[in-house]
């Protein structure tokens, strides 16, 4: 797959996989690509394959918490707060 159908298919998994908005998603996959994260990819076209973009759409989500860990915190401490079944 060409580079940008590589970063549209990490940026589908993330928003299927973790329940984040197209908008969320986009957001981090050019924060990652902003911080080169995927710069060998674009040098290598057979790292572009499914099971890659599986990795790091994982790694990517994961990552997402770990520059602003209060929001993950946050969203802990509010789902938390909710009664039962609502």
């Amino acid at each position: 797959m060409t580079y940008e159908e590589y970063l549209d298919e990490v940026t589908t998994l993330i928003t299927e996989r973790y329940d984040l908005s197209d908008a969320e998603a986009i957001k981090h996959v050019m924060r990652a690509q902003a911080a080169d994260f995927f710069s060998v990819h674009d040098d290598d076209p057979a790292m572009r394959t499914q099971e890659r973009a599986e990795q790091d759409a994982k790694t990517i989500f994961e990552q997402k918490n770990k520059s602003r860990p209060e929001l993950f915190f946050e969203q802990k401490k509010k789902a938390r707060a909710k009664p039962f079944g609502k």
